[in-house]
């Protein structure tokens, strides 16, 4: 059997092609090059009451009685919760009388 030349050529190029391609796809792609990012920066003003408020947040019980101790209105107000929150909290403590002990 005989082998036509030109279908020989044919099916190399064919081969070329697919290996052309396959060559393609599999090369490493190059990172795109980093971009220069400027810095910005904000400025904040925090209120006074805001700064005063953290700074109470940030308080010892002792801090706080020991201002309440002077007068603070505030010092004393957060005494007032607190205590109301902890009778509140013992009154809910009480022994139920369903499961006597």
């Amino acid at each position: 059997m005989a082998i036509n030349p030109v279908a020989q050529t044919d099916a190399a190029k064919v081969d070329a092609r697919a290996a052309a391609a396959n060559t393609d796809q599999a090369q490493p792609v190059a990172p795109a090059p980093a971009k220069t990012q400027t810095a910005t920066t904000d400025t904040v003003q925090i209120s006074n009451s805001a700064k005063e408020l953290m700074q109470e947040i940030q308080e010892t019980p002792a801090q706080t009685a020991q201002e309440a101790g002077k007068g603070d209105r505030q010092a004393l107000r957060l005494l007032a919760k607190e205590a109301a929150a902890k009778a509140e909290q013992q009154g809910n403590q009480q022994p139920s009388t369903l499961n006597p002990k």
